[in-house]
């Protein structure tokens, strides 16, 4: 059953986390969204990165999104307890383009993201 329009903007403003972590370099907002045992899947430069969501935060707290960086979040459903959500970035660290899914779950009432997966857009590679 597909939720109520309240219930998508529950999600968005829960992704925003997301969004506000990679802007400001900071991981701690990114938190507030994942679990513990949250995981990530994709590729950066061309490098399979999985396992604990603890990468991201690194990645986050390590290189600074750049003034250029945009973002959308697109929540592209909601069925009671699970939502998926589509990020489109553009710009990260000065250079590179993704675009990421965020499976969330209603856990106690609260969205929280419990994987991540992405894909680099290929024209934004660093090869070498």
């Amino acid at each position: 059953m597909r939720s109520s329009i309240e219930e998508y903007a529950a999600v968005e403003k829960a992704a925003s986390n997301f969004v506000k972590s990679v802007a400001r370099g900071d991981s701690r907002y990114a938190k507030k969204l994942f679990t513990d045992d949250a995981v990530l899947f994709g590729f950066l430069n061309g490098k399979m990165e999985r396992g604990s969501i603890e990468q991201f935060y690194h990645n986050v707290d390590t290189v600074g999104a750049g003034e250029a960086f945009k973002a959308r979040i697109d929540v592209v459903d909601v069925e009671e307890t699970l939502a998926v959500v589509r990020v489109l970035e553009e710009s990260w660290g000065g250079s590179i383009d993704f675009t990421d899914y965020l499976l969330l779950m209603k856990i106690e009432g609260e969205w929280k993201c419990v994987a991540k997966a992405y894909n680099q857009n290929s024209d934004t590679v660093v090869k070498g």
